[in-house]
């Protein structure tokens, strides 16, 4: 396998443990959460703002400035799902889009050299992905959710190296997993974990993001990938 840059080890690095909310996961203030999941180990954030009763206009841009205010305070990259416009206005260091999205070149034009994430759920939307400019993949759901309305079926870490196989990008898995799973994602194939209600649905989030980092297995690279 070529030689990775130092843009890929960098991303895969982010990808570590990667926090995904909008306030609708939230039982509190969704920039506490994403302050204390930081401190306790979370390496990337993704605002999610969809679902009933989630936020539009200005109380989502604001609740975005916010989360991006505490973010930078930490040096963690925030990524918008599916705006583009807000990402832009806030300036995050990235957009996550869907295979039913705006198209990833089409994105890509718009967001210049800001980090850009894929979901894809089979290898052959991950081998299409491969000329998009994409930096990471978030491949999912692994196990099954409650935190995604949309969620597709879950097909367990097999679905994970079978993208590795045709995908060599950064990639992150998503969807169920926990602190007992999380090696199970990480030898399959992945740079890291994602997740939502593992986080935003515990009573202490510090503890919660702190007992996902130390499950996470040394990085795939230190193995000989």
């Amino acid at each position: 396998m070529p030689m990775m840059t130092m843009t890929d080890m960098q991303m895969r690095e982010y990808l570590r443990l990667y926090l995904v909310l909008g306030s609708v996961n939230c039982k509190t203030d969704p920039v506490q959460v994403v302050e204390e999941a930081i401190r306790g180990g979370v390496t990337m954030v993704q605002l999610r703002e969809k679902g009933r009763h989630a936020l539009t206009g200005s109380a989502k841009r604001e609740l975005a400035m916010r989360i991006h205010a505490v973010c930078r305070s930490f040096g963690v990259p925030l990524i918008i799902n599916d705006d583009i416009d807000l990402a832009l206005t806030v300036d995050a260091e990235g957009v996550h889009i869907g295979q039913e999205d705006e198209p990833a070149w089409q994105v890509r034009e718009r967001i210049g050299d800001k980090i850009l994430g894929l979901s894809v759920h089979t290898p052959k939307e991950a081998e299409a992905s491969a000329s998009w400019q994409v930096d990471y993949l978030g491949v999912g759901p692994v196990y099954p959710t409650c935190s995604k309305e949309d969620a597709k079926e879950p097909r367990g870490p097999a679905m994970l190296r079978d993208i590795r196989v045709v995908n060599a990008l950064p990639m992150v898995g998503i969807g169920g997993i926990t602190a007992e799973r999380t090696a199970d994602v990480i030898w399959a194939g992945a740079d890291g974990i994602a997740v939502i209600s593992a986080i935003t649905g515990a009573e202490d989030i510090y503890t919660a993001a702190r007992k996902l980092a130390v499950a996470i297995p040394p990085h795939r690279l230190s193995k000989g990938q």
